[in-house]
């Protein structure tokens, strides 16, 4: 039977190179010399740091044109609250979303079941495998899944006849 699995998952690899490429550029630019701009990755999480809100916004700029240029979707980003970490530092964390959540995946299963196409939709731990008939209905259902799903950063894997 045909099936494919609906999954969000972003190249941790490009992400990484992508927070590397963003720390060379503060190091090297001007307006961030003699400041304490940085960004690091630990375990999904980036974490910027500067001296103002301001500050973070351009670090926020110049990572997310890193993740753009090494192809990375930037809808994996999800940002966090501006927090105060002494004197007149201040961070901000960036979580990399990995796997979909159980509200979007009953989302993507409720949307296939309401389409009247002759598929099967199931959640299996952080992705929803789709199985059908035809080739024809899971291109179907990956269309629809596209369209109405536009907030996830979603891929199609395991394709199989």
């Amino acid at each position: 039977m045909p099936s494919f699995d609906t999954v969000c998952e972003p190249n941790l690899p490009e992400v990484k190179n992508a927070v590397d490429n963003t720390s060379k550029e503060i190091a090297t630019r001007f307006d961030f010399k003699g400041t304490s701009a940085a960004v690091e990755l630990k375990d999904k999480e980036i974490t910027l740091i500067g001296d103002a809100d301001f500050q973070l916004v351009q670090i926020e700029d110049i990572l997310r044109n890193k993740l753009t240029k090494r192809s990375v979707d930037v809808r994996f980003l999800d940002k966090g609250d501006v927090q105060k970490i002494g004197g007149d530092k201040v961070k901000q964390v960036f979580k990399v979303k990995s796997g979909i959540e159980s509200e979007q995946a009953k989302k993507i299963t409720r949307l296939i079941k309401d389409s009247k196409l002759k598929v099967q939709a199931a959640i299996q731990g952080d992705a929803v495998r789709i199985t059908g008939a035809k080739k024809d209905d899971l291109q179907a259902a990956m269309a629809l899944i596209r369209k109405d799903v536009a907030d996830l950063p979603l891929t199609f894997n395991n394709f199989r006849d």
